[in-house]
């Protein structure tokens, strides 16, 4: 096994086949330099180097070193892709922090690639408030890994706060036009209204129709009682729930001109609903497909149960592969984790009482590349759906490509070495991963924020974090 030994700010390599550091006087150092690079970018590899100054990359192709005050990276042929961008996350702080916090959970999402994150509302208390939302971007702050921004959330009874946000250093809004872990339902059909008609910037909903499953769920419950199991979980969250709502939000969006952004589609029914008639800068109606709808599908209850547990439910093979289908012809446009963490204790309870959601910031790149081994998708269209898109879909501010000028947020991708899931490895503060036990081919070497390095030789680095702008 390759070593790499670590020791402050020095480096240095015991055997061949892993990045080289050469740093001299870390305080001298004027940038970085990554040799021998295979660069995936804007639809293309190409072989070449990248260099980052000032935290920022100004120079791709055959750098000369400039002088002798820049650190080399050789890289010898390993993968370098823009940073991963996650457009939804649940870190759970403040007041749920016994399942996650924000230190703990962007950790691993550096672990796993992931350079910038937008954060749900529905924590405790829920960020229904400019002042509770400020709160959030305060602990970033102190205790982030990552670059992040935060959802304001919407209520049945908050509209004036929503409409006070700040378009260019908020992330969005959220509605919960269905309820999930934290219930921030958004019910109210005026409310509603008023919302799409008036909303300053992107508007992301989590679309489940509430009476639906409510009424679904008393026929199982009735039913099965105490022996309900998770398979279960697709037929209460339904199809037919998640069309009623999804096709309620586009048709508000239609007509009032919203940006809207439906999250974590799971059915193939809903696809009717997006185009791919223009580029993704154009449309005013994006939506995002998880890395859990595309790797398990409803076979995967029997073994798994309570783990893979999630609103909206994973469903049948036929919806995996129509997923598949919409993402690769551009009607479904991000790739994201919907990270969820809680407790084993908690997902150990029987199924009614089990919360929806399961941890993945760490390993949503690996699974990203068994589905690229397996011929499902190439590695320039995981980079375009998981950093590109997502920077295109909220307008993000110089990140999410490999460009001149842009932050340096990359990652280093060693497609030679292997991975394998387990508890000790797992950086989730709730300890657990649905996919233990299981071994990735391509690993996370190293993870850069903003030209520094955040992670590398298996554990966390420097921290040196922003908060997300905006170009709206």
């Amino acid at each position: 096994m390759n070593v790499l030994r670590y020791s402050g700010q020095n480096y240095s390599i015991s055997t061949k086949g892993i990045a080289i550091f050469v740093r001299k006087n870390h305080k001298n150092m004027s940038g970085i330099l990554f040799r021998d690079a295979s660069l995936v970018n804007e639809g293309k590899i190409t072989e070449g180097d990248l260099l980052v100054k000032d935290g920022r990359i100004v120079a791709i192709g055959q750098v000369k070193t400039p002088d002798s005050n820049v650190e080399e990276v050789r890289l010898n042929g390993k993968w370098l892709i823009p940073g991963i961008i996650d457009d939804q996350v649940h870190f759970r702080e403040p007041g749920l922090t016994h399942k996650a916090n924000i230190q703990s959970e962007s950790a691993a999402a550096v672990a796993g690639g992931v350079t910038s994150f937008m954060e749900m509302p529905n924590t405790s208390p829920p960020a229904l408030t400019r002042t509770l939302l400020e709160d959030k971007f305060s602990i970033a702050a102190k205790t982030s890994h990552a670059n992040y921004s935060f959802f304001m959330g919407a209520s049945n009874d908050n509209l004036d706060e929503v409409l006070r946000t700040d378009i260019q250093n908020v992330c969005g809004i959220k509605a919960f036009m269905g309820s999930s872990t934290g219930n921030m339902l958004v019910d109210n059909e005026k409310t509603l209204e008023q919302l799409f008609a008036q909303a300053p910037t992107l508007i992301a909903t989590h679309c489940e129709d509430e009476a639906t499953v409510r009424h679904n769920m008393a026929i199982y419950e009735a039913q099965y009682g105490s022996n309900a199991t998770a398979n279960l979980h697709p037929l209460i969250r339904s199809v037919e729930a998640c069309y009623l709502s999804s096709s309620l939000a586009v048709s508000l969006a239609k007509r009032y001109d919203t940006r809207l952004h439906i999250l974590h589609i799971s059915t193939a029914k809903e696809l009717e609903l997006f185009s791919n008639d223009k580029p993704l800068k154009d449309k005013l109606i994006t939506s995002e497909v998880c890395v859990h709808h595309l790797s398990f599908d409803d076979r995967d209850y029997a073994s798994l149960g309570n783990q893979i547990k999630c609103n909206p439910a994973i469903k049948s093979p036929a919806d995996r592969a129509a997923i598949w289908e919409a993402l690769l012809d551009n009607r479904l446009d991000i790739i994201a984790t919907d990270h969820a963490p809680h407790t084993w204790e908690e997902k150990s309870k029987p199924y009614f009482e089990a919360p929806s959601g399961l941890p993945l910031i760490q390993h949503t790149l690996l699974m990203m590349l068994h589905a690229m081994q397996e011929g499902k998708i190439s590695l320039e269209r995981i980079v375009e759906k998981m950093c590109h898109a997502p920077a295109e879909c909220f307008r993000l501010a110089e990140r999410g490509y490999l460009r001149e000028g842009y932050w340096a947020d990359l990652v280093v991708i060693d497609p030679n070495e292997s991975a394998t899931v387990s508890r000790e490895n797992i950086l989730y503060k709730c300890g657990w991963s649905p996919l233990e036990g299981r071994t990735f081919k391509g690993t996370v070497d190293q993870t850069w924020v903003n030209g520094a390095l955040a992670w590398g030789a298996g554990k966390l680095q420097a921290r040196n974090v922003q908060r997300l702008r905006f170009e709206r």
